[in-house]
């Protein structure tokens, strides 16, 4: 009843949300491309391709979840050598940094929207072996029809659509209760520890920022506060931050990252009015010592410009809520600053501030001190980074165990 109740509501739904989303769309660009495999419309060499196994089909939404699928996929090859993939994910930028970094075992596809005659056209096309859901986007179409195939359905939301999945894998104790209360069976949750925070082979690479930064005539002696994934406002603050703190940090240099790159013009007026000299990524192949703040405007290389800052503050944490993952950041080695707002992350962002191995501020003042408290004193940011790495480690080996119980879930046709 609940899932026929959706479905009559779903066009609905469309037509009140279809003005924003094309605006959304518009403003990230790229929406043209491969536009019809929302809609479960497949060419006929993705056919062809998609005809020849029964893949694995993980879904991710955006570009942090891109990043946990791409490990996860990995670790599943390991383990099974002719395992072949797709990819689905939400966002332009997600399906951009999944095509350049995705394998040839792996096909890259936009997520068909969850109406019942997309969903089934799109099954019919990719006929997945199993279903592998980052994060917790679970789609009722999606799983009843999964259900309906005998295809299990992994997530690493209405209980009935609940009762349906397979296998949860879940990151504390305390989340199997969670999960059993919305009516999954206690047999199929799962605690592994949460890959997102899987040290495991994640890689970061500096050489890219060095040599950019060699480029406008910044050497490894001067140090560099890093915004990350930041939201409109949190730039502005972190300006003026800067403009503060190079009064005793002379050499001081500032990096912005904002979370959507389209938005980086808009950024570089704020800066701009502020009095910054700002330098786009994008166009940082000319030595230029001119520059006081540099502007990342390219995606997917965010992780390795963690590797050259001083102090990296997270965003989306102090005007906007949800926070990104800080993982990256410890990895990175590197000290991690956050606001107050980081519910995306509340129980491991709990963990680090309760193990000193994060300093989390609550107004513009605040991040102001701390800044300077750390930047004056290398020791204290050598303790944050080591208690943090403590608190990541609970984590290590979380991608291998999801990934076994993964291929222990089988569908009717693998066991035929």
């Amino acid at each position: 009843m609940i899932r026929l109740l959706y479905n009559l509501l779903w066009p609905l739904g469309l037509l009140v949300f279809l003005p924003s989303y094309l605006r959304k769309m518009l403003r990230r660009g790229g929406y043209r491309e491969k536009f019809g495999q929302r809609l479960g419309i497949y060419d006929l060499g993705l056919r062809a391709r998609l005809a020849n196994h029964r893949a694995t089909w993980i879904h991710a939404v955006s570009v942090g979840e891109v990043g946990i699928a791409l490990k996860l996929a990995r670790q599943l090859r390991a383990l099974q050598p002719d395992l072949r993939c797709v990819l689905t994910t939400t966002t332009t930028t997600a399906f951009a940094l999944a095509s350049q970094t995705a394998p040839p075992w792996m096909e890259v596809m936009y997520n068909p929207l969850d109406f019942w005659p997309v969903m089934r056209r799109a099954f019919a096309v990719m006929r997945p072996a199993r279903i592998v859901l980052i994060e917790a986007e679970v789609w009722p179409n999606l799983v009843a029809e999964a259900h309906a195939r005998r295809i299990p359905v992994m997530r690493f939301l209405v209980a009935p659509t609940f009762r349906l999945l397979d296998l949860v894998c879940v990151v504390e104790p305390e989340d199997v209760e969670r999960w059993a209360f919305l009516g999954v069976d206690r047999a199929r949750i799962q605690q592994t520890g949460s890959v997102k925070y899987d040290a495991g082979d994640v890689a970061v690479d500096p050489t890219g920022p060095v040599a950019v930064l060699h480029a406008l005539n910044i050497d490894n002696r001067r140090p560099v506060l890093l915004g990350g994934s930041t939201h409109p406002g949190e730039e502005e603050i972190l300006a003026q931050t800067f403009r503060q703190l190079r009064a005793e940090f002379v050499d001081l240099f500032l990096v912005l990252a904002p979370r959507h790159a389209e938005r980086a013009r808009e950024v570089e007026r704020t800066l701009a009015q502020l009095g910054l000299r700002i330098g786009l990524r994008s166009q940082s192949n000319t030595a230029d010592d001119n520059f006081d703040c540099l502007l990342l405007d390219t995606t997917g290389e965010l992780r390795n410009w963690y590797a050259v800052a001083t102090v990296v503050f997270i965003g989306k944490s102090l005007l906007a809520h949800g926070g990104q993952n800080p993982a990256e950041v410890i990895l990175a080695g590197k000290p991690v600053v956050f606001g107050p707002h980081m519910e995306n992350f509340a129980v491991f962002t709990q963990s680090l501030i309760e193990r000193s191995a994060a300093v989390q501020v609550h107004s513009a003042n605040q991040l102001h001190q701390v800044m300077v408290d750390l930047l004056r004193d290398p020791k204290a940011r050598e303790r944050l980074v080591a208690n943090a790495r403590n608190v990541l480690a609970t984590h290590t080996g979380a991608t291998a165990r999801t990934a076994k119980l993964i291929l222990q879930v089988k569908s009717e046709q693998e066991q035929e």
